[in-house]
């Protein structure tokens, strides 16, 4: 029977720790309303989810003190002793989770939802310490009427309180905006932007791999060009980013904030836009208790900069961009995200477009039929690779190689003649980091053979090999104006040991590249005026109002971002001056 009353204290100060987890979503995601159809549901999936769990936790821990201590524990079915020590670790626990997500989310996150999240966490530590007093004050003897009153409150209200410090539900505000009209041309130089994007891409890498004689073009472009390390977000996920990076407006503002949407078993209604980060979250994806919704160019809330340079008669070119399916019309041409993965019956449907404008369709299914030199596919086969795929993007796109060949053959086609902005997009080397990173890096994960070494080893190298070439490509086609960006939204490195386990347990065995604890992408600038250099860190948000400056457009005030002028030249800024409007609109 005392066993019996160690489980059901163990049952509620798992109840309580998962209500913190309950708590923190509600937190992150503002717009989900606090009612009892939405309360239950969710709170249901995280009891089950994470309940059963720290329940074997806690009474593990209580076992394992059953057997160190000298003195027999005998708990009442709710003992205030136990209960304010089990609480006193629940409430620490879910206070630093708060403080670390509001700390990593920061820049996804409007400052009335951080300032009320801080409230949370403030009350949730707050609550952790009252619960650290109970137990103290309980060392050795029992607790009474009082005690036991004290900690029921403060069990009540804090799981209440940061629900109540996060307030109603409220939409993220829109603004409203027209764009402004057309005047003209967006430059009189004849500036062209050549823009290469790569998912996952290193610069340690990069670094490396040039020390050791490879990557000549960009070896050129680190000797002669100008390289910036780039600030990413989380979730450090393509749509996301990408979105941050089209609109110059962080996710708070431009309506992106992860890859997908999340519903909770019996939750209708509002999505879950965030998941909390720190407690392995995706996992509950995994295990079926929350499905995924895909998000669509409809939902992005702000102009990106194909939109806004169409609308000032700049022509444009995009390949590829996260979130552009359905493909929208611009001046120029635009094949979405989804094209390399739809069948032909379904390109050319009208009410979902892959590819605009649509008479480009056959022009762009011939250009399927040609092979790409180098082809991506062939290169990672040759060497005995199996395919492989993203750990995020498994379930939305299971050829991101494919893909990259699909762009190439596709650019290679359609860059005639050459728009103001071309960009074109390339996630296979995500795929091969994510995959490949243990065999190129053994030292890091220390349970590679050196067979596995010998025979995979090169894969991304090699890898990196291919978009050398595409920037070599690039790089011959820039005229004496024009501007090659080469774009990493995020890097790559090793996998921590702890979600090594977890991907191992969820079917991933052979993941290895993350990039969930958001390191660093990457600006590579090379053109005549570009100045050679390394100037200061950049932010994702800052390339939109970049690409505007150097095509001669203003920035609006509206976006997050900052014009980079010490990218270039002071031959070229002396005369230029950053121009600023109130907005470009929605």
């Amino acid at each position: 029977m005392r066993y019996l009353r160690m489980l059901s204290n163990s049952v509620i100060a798992a109840g309580v720790a998962s209500g913190y987890l309950t708590a923190l979503v509600l937190q992150l995601n503002p717009s989900i309303s606090i009612d009892p159809a939405t309360l239950l549901p969710l709170a249901l999936v995280f009891g089950v989810a994470y309940g059963a769990n720290l329940t074997v936790a806690f009474y593990a821990l209580i076992v394992m003190r059953q057997i160190l201590a000298v003195e027999v524990l005998s708990p009442g079915w709710l003992s205030v002793r136990l209960l304010s020590w089990l609480c006193t670790i629940a409430a620490a626990a879910g206070s630093t989770l708060m403080w670390l997500n509001l700390r990593g989310f920061g820049d996804v996150l409007d400052p009335v939802t951080r300032d009320r999240m801080f409230i949370g966490a403030v009350l949730v530590t707050a609550s952790a310490v009252i619960f650290l007093g109970l137990g103290l004050a309980h060392l050795g003897r029992r607790g009474g009427r009082i005690s036991a009153a004290v900690l029921s409150t403060t069990i009540v209200l804090s799981l209440v309180s940061p629900i109540v410090a996060r307030g109603p539900a409220r939409q993220p505000a829109v603004q409203e905006t027209a764009p402004l009209p057309v005047a003209g041309g967006a430059t009189s130089s004849g500036s062209t932007i050549r823009m290469l994007m790569f998912d996952g891409a290193s610069l340690d890498v990069i670094f490396s791999s040039v020390a050791a004689g490879r990557l000549p073009n960009m070896a050129r472009i680190l000797d002669k060009g100008s390289v910036l390390h780039l600030a990413t977000l989380r979730p450090t996920q393509a749509e996301p980013v990408w979105s941050a990076i089209a609109t110059g407006r962080y996710p708070m503002w431009n309506g992106v904030r992860s890859a997908v949407v999340y519903r909770a078993l019996g939750l209708g209604g509002t999505p879950i836009q965030l998941l909390p980060d720190y407690c392995f979250t995706q996992a509950l994806v995994t295990f079926g208790f929350l499905t995924e919704q895909s998000q669509t160019a409809n939902d992005l809330l702000a102009r990106p900069i194909w939109n806004i340079l169409s609308d000032r008669g700049a022509s444009v070119g995009i390949i590829g961009w996260p979130l552009t399916q359905p493909a929208s019309a611009v001046n120029g041409f635009m094949v979405s995200d989804a094209f390399h993965r739809l069948p032909d019956a379904e390109l050319s449907l009208d009410a979902t477009p892959a590819l605009w404008p649509r008479g480009l369709l056959d022009e762009a299914l011939t250009a399927l039929q040609m092979p790409a030199d180098p082809d991506p596919v062939s290169l990672v086969t040759a060497m005995g690779a199996p395919q492989p795929v993203n750990d995020y993007d498994v379930r939305r796109d299971q050829a991101p190689i494919v893909a990259d060949r699909v762009h190439l053959q596709l650019l290679n086609a359609l860059d005639t003649p050459s728009p103001q902005l071309l960009a074109v997009r390339f996630p296979g080397i995500d795929a091969v980091g994510h995959r490949f990173l243990r065999y190129a890096d053994p030292a890091a994960f220390g349970d590679v053979s050196e067979e596995e070494r010998a025979k995979f080893g090169g894969v991304l190298n090699q890898y990196y090999g291919f978009l050398d070439t595409l920037v070599g490509r690039e790089m011959e086609r820039l005229g004496p104006n024009d501007l090659l960006l080469v774009v990493s939204a995020f890097g790559m490195e090793p996998l921590s040991p702890g979600k090594r386990v977890l991907e191992f347990f969820a079917g991933n065995a052979q993941i290895s590249g993350t990039h969930e604890p958001a390191p660093d992408g990457f600006v590579l600038a090379f053109g005549a005026s570009v100045a050679a250099g390394r100037p200061p860190r950049a932010s994702v948000v800052d390339l939109a109002p970049t690409i505007l400056y150097f095509l001669g457009l203003p920035v609006a005030r509206d976006m997050d971002g900052f014009a980079r002028i010490d990218l270039f030249t002071p031959a070229f800024t002396s005369d230029k001056p950053v121009t600023y409007i109130p907005s470009y609109g929605r």
